[in-house]
């Protein structure tokens, strides 16, 4: 029996990721303001995509992977555009990092933000 990892579009814009062993009860379970209390609050929803894995632990290990995904990341795996997915792995401070090294390079002025 397959398992289902899927992304939600909520009607605030945001996404919602889950997984579940029948998308189709799921689905209604969310529809109906039962699926999440995340989900509750933000209908109507659109499913944008899904994928199935054979193992419940599968499906698991991706969704908690995709939770820590950015917005542009997901986007670009719900687009099937599989090969920006390593340009978008970086994390916030992680490209903040890299724009700082190439504005120093470049020789510009930069100022330092104090981290709260």
């Amino acid at each position: 029996m397959p398992f289902y990892v899927y992304i939600l579009e909520c009607s605030d814009g945001t996404y919602y990721t889950g997984h579940t062993g029948n998308l189709d009860h799921r689905m209604a379970q969310h529809s109906d303001g039962t699926g999440s209390r995340y989900t509750s609050k933000r209908r109507p929803l659109k499913l944008l995509w899904a994928t199935d894995r054979q193992t419940r632990e599968e499906a698991w290990e991706l969704e908690r992977r995709l939770h820590g995904w950015s917005r542009a990341k997901k986007e670009a795996l719900m687009r099937g555009d599989l090969e920006a997915l390593p340009g978008l792995a970086l994390n916030r401070e992680a490209r903040e990092a890299r724009a700082l090294a190439l504005r120093q390079a470049q020789g510009e002025r930069v100022r330092y933000r104090k981290r709260s």
